[in-house]
Formats: structure tokens, sequence, C-alpha cells
């Protein structure tokens, strides 16, 4: 029977190879009731978890994941820091894929291709991502690829994220109104509030935490009481192994410490408070030792909690093991991205108006709007009207800010520079899907050519999620290698929705196999491309 369900899923994706394995996962998405800061809400439940199953998988694993949406609207679920090399329909945001009907199901087609790493899925439609329906997705390393260190004698995923005890729908409808959202109500690990979640480890062995911030907006500060933060990996990417008191993970961002249990035998504090912010919120968990002689007790460890330059050093302290093999046996370092010439700088700056007297989010003063068919599937049938290549400019214009299906063209194999110019008060964090970048460098300021003297040319971190610190500026490299549509987006959940977002059309004038897979035959078709067909 199981050889027969893959043989129906080989003719169905038409591109996979044998030698890649298969993971199934069969999903039903639900609404339920969740206690996360101790009081009832309702949350998404994944086969009635909140947080949803955890994803484990290896190098190159084909993950058929079939959902089941039994909520009573439409649902997407995204995959953060996932590449789906060249496979963008795949990707579970609007502008790619239609959303799954309620009472419907889709089955997504994801191949962890030349990856690693520490990531995790959310739901991109609505604001369903403050109700849940998030997990984490591990990508290990293939038996015979060397890990630059021992293997840990645990692996655990913390997922951390500030919450509100609102419900999702009518936080959704406080943005409709064109209004701002009032400050969280708490932070939550792992689905739970102060001390509700509890991690075991025995004395003198050394775990693995996988840490995520899957939260709506707020940079945050994870640290172990007692206890120091040996950072191995970043979002696909083994780091010089430096030891940290505490780690800043910015919204979106993902990270992996080695912790060893080498104090005494008693619970300790983890601890994640809120970055940046005048009104400062805390939860915590608790490090059990499992011959512990005494419950977790004293003051809860104080982390950092406005300091711009401690984190802008840590941040540029966080650099890539150029001997450690990635995905590949080759290092990490065999790929120079600094003696690679670039062919364009794009230079984003984001801002914050009223548009037609509503709150309103831009980049280079376009704020994205839906289109009424999933851009990808426009551009596939060719439907006019749809979208424009190059509705949004490479620089910032100093318009006045107005609503857009912002789409901004680039050519396969390029090799850009993008420029993220902060001008506000806050911290920005920013994800581009399909693509793990270069972060050359961060300072205070504004960016001029002339800060290119200071970029990190030999060992910059490469990952999918950076942040720009208030006034200040993010410079990145990316070698435009996927073909396919792709949204580049704030982190901060509000901003996206209201329109800090637009997405990355990566062309190849040839239209070939070779550089990007054919539409799935179970392509979902809606708007404009309803009644069309996907492929024989």
């Amino acid at each position: 029977m199981l050889l027969k369900y893959l043989a129906a899923f080989l003719l169905v994706l038409g591109f996979a190879t044998a030698e890649d394995p298969y993971r199934f996962f069969d999903w039903n998405v639900t609404y339920g009731d969740i206690y996360p800061l101790g009081v009832r809400q309702q949350g998404i439940l994944i086969n009635g978890q909140f947080p949803g199953p955890e994803i484990y998988s290896v190098t190159n694993d084909n993950l058929i994941i079939n959902v089941h949406n039994s909520l009573p609207e439409p649902f997407l679920i995204s995959w953060n820091g996932v590449q789906q090399r060249r496979n963008s329909y795949q990707d579970g945001v609007y502008g790619t894929t239609c959303p799954i009907p309620p009472g419907k199901n889709f089955t997504y087609t994801l191949q962890v291709k030349d990856q690693i790493g520490s990531f995790y899925y959310f739901p991109s439609l609505a604001f369903h991502k403050a109700a849940g329906g998030f997990g984490a997705i591990k990508i290990l390393s293939r038996p015979r690829i060397p890990v630059p260190f021992p293997d840990p004698a645990g692996d655990y995923s913390i997922l951390i994220g500030d919450w509100y005890k609102t419900d999702h729908k009518i936080l959704k409808g406080i943005l409709d109104r064109g209004h701002r959202l009032p400050y969280p109500d708490g932070i939550i690990i792992n689905g739970r509030g102060p001390n509700g979640t509890y991690f075991t480890f025995d004395q003198g062995k050394t775990y693995r935490l996988r840490i995520s911030n899957v939260g709506l907006q707020n940079s945050l500060n994870f640290r172990i009481q007692g206890h120091k933060l040996k950072l191995v990996e970043v979002e696909g990417t083994h780091t010089i192994q430096t030891t940290y008191d505490s780690l800043d993970i910015h919204v979106g961002q993902s990270y992996s410490v080695l912790v060893t249990a080498d104090q005494a035998p008693q619970d300790y504090y983890i601890a994640v408070s809120t970055r940046f912010t005048s009104q400062v919120l805390t939860s915590t968990a608790v490090f059990h030792y499992s011959n512990s002689a005494r419950q977790v007790s004293g003051p809860i460890p104080a982390g950092p909690t406005t300091q711009t330059g401690w984190s802008l050093s840590q941040a540029l302290s966080i650099r890539t093991n150029l001997t450690a093999s990635g995905p590949r046996p080759n290092p990490q370092g065999s790929y120079h991205y600094g003696l690679v010439n670039v062919s364009r700088t794009i230079k984003l700056e984001s801002s914050a108006a009223q548009v037609s007297g509503k709150q309103r989010y831009a980049v280079n003063s376009v704020s994205f709007i839906p289109a009424d068919t999933p851009l990808k599937l426009a551009d596939y049938f060719k439907i006019g009207g749809v979208f424009k290549a190059g509705s949004i400019s490479d620089n910032p214009t100093g318009q006045k800010m107005y609503l857009d299906t912002s789409v901004m063209g680039a050519d396969f194999r390029a090799f850009v520079e993008i420029v993220f110019q902060n001008h506000e008060n806050i911290l920005q964090s920013w994800h581009l899907d399909g693509y793990a970048f270069w972060v050359v460098g961060m300072d205070g300021g504004k960016w001029t050519p002339a800060s290119r003297n200071q970029y990190n040319l030999r060992d910059a971190v490469s990952r999918s999620t950076t942040q720009v610190y208030p006034k200040s500026w993010t410079a990145i490299y990316i070698a435009l290698d996927n073909v396919g549509m792709w949204n580049l987006r704030s982190e901060f959940w509000a901003r996206q929705y209201l329109g800090q977002q637009f997405y990355l059309r990566v062309y190849s004038p040839v239209e070939s196999a070779r550089d990007e897979y054919p539409i799935p035959r179970n392509a979902l078709l809606c708007g404009r491309a309803a009644g069309r067909s996907t492929r024989p």
C-alpha cells in the first residue's frame, strides 16, 4: 500500500529523484481552546496540537504534507526559511499559492534541497499567525556529512514569541479599520506562559536548542540562569562557535545553541524578555536537571533591555564557520561571495503613514495590496492586468505613500546588493522567501556608498531574516539563483498585513524546467486562474 501511495505521488510530482527519501505528513487544521496566558482563547491547532507538530527531516528529503482545512475560512501555511528551490508554487503565501478552501485539502510537496538547519512554519493568511498554527522545522545533515560539533545528547525546539489574549479576528478587525494594535499581553514559550514549559537535561551532557522567534513584532532576548549559550547555527549556516550569556533573537529569526548541563543539579530559569520596549515583558520556562535536588528559585536572570549598541555588537560577532561543511561536504566558505561583482543595488526604505484615513505601511512609498489572483499563477498563465513588474522602484522615491500590487523584476543569476534603510525609531526585521543572503554590513545612521568600506566580504553569516536597528541600515548580498515569485516582507506582522511587503520576480526568459519546475498538477486555481488546467 505504501509503495502504491509513493508511486502515485511520484506521478504527481514528476520531478523528484528516486534516491531522495520521502516523509509523509497528514495534518488536520482546526480551531480549539488554548490557554497560553491562562485565559481561554480560540487557537489554531494542527492534529489537535498547539504549537503544531515538529517536522523532522534530512537534507534533500521530499516532504509530502497533506493539509486538511477544517476551519470555516481559507487557510495557507508557509515555510519560513525553506528555500523551495525552483518551486515557488509551494511557498504558501497568497502571492504564490491559492488558499485552501474550508473543508478542502491541499498537498504541499516540498524538497529541502541542499539545506540544513533550524526553521519554522506558520499560517500566512489573514491574521491567523496570532492564533497559532506554527511549528518547528529541523533539517539535519546527511549521515556522511561532518557536523562541526559532537552529536548532542538531545535536540530541543523552542518556539518563543509575543502573544495577545485578544482573539485574532478582533486583532484583524482593528487593522482593517485602519488602527494600530495595542501592546502584546505576554510572551509564550512553546505555547505556554511563565513556567509552563520545562526541558529535562542530564547533568554533564550537552544539548542542542533550536530557538525560533515566531511572534508578531517584538525582538526577544533568550538566556538560561547560570548557563552559557554556544552559538553553532543560524538559519542553515554553521557559525563560528562563540559563547554568549544571552542572545537577541529578532522576530522571524532562528538560532541553534549548545548548552551543557554543568551546574549543580537543580532547576534553573530559561528567561525570555522583550527588547527595545519601554514596557518589558518577561516569561520563563524551566531548565530541569534529571537529578534535580531543588525547584527553580531566586530572581529571574535579568537581560538587556533598550541597549541597541549591545545588540549590534552581538550581531556583528555572528559569522560563518568557513571550514565547516554545509549541506554538502565542501566547506561553507568555498563560495567567495566577496569576490563576485554586484550587478545591481536596491535600496529599500520603510515608512508609516495614513492613506485615506487608515494606517498603512510601505516600502519605497508603495503599500502592498493583494491582487485578485496569486501573482505566480497570473505569471504562469500570462494573465494580464494582475500585476506589473517594476511597480516598485529600486530606490526611495520620496513620493507620498500609495497602494499598489508591488512587484520588482529581477534577472535570474544576477548578483544583487540590497540596502535596508530604517529612518524610524523601531527595530525592523526583514525576510526574503526562497533565499539565504549574506548580511555584509549594518550600522547606525544613513547608508552611503562609502559604507561599503566596512562590509564583511569574507565570513558574513548567510540567513533569510535580518534585523535593521532603529535609525540604521543593513546591507545584504544575494545571488539570484532561484527562479520564482518570492515574498520580501516585514516580519512585524501588523506592518506586513498593512502593506510592508512586495514580491521579487526572479525571471529566466528560457522558461526551462532546468531553471524552474512546472506548475504542480494539483495546484489550486482561484481568481482569474480558476477554470484553467495545470498540466497533463
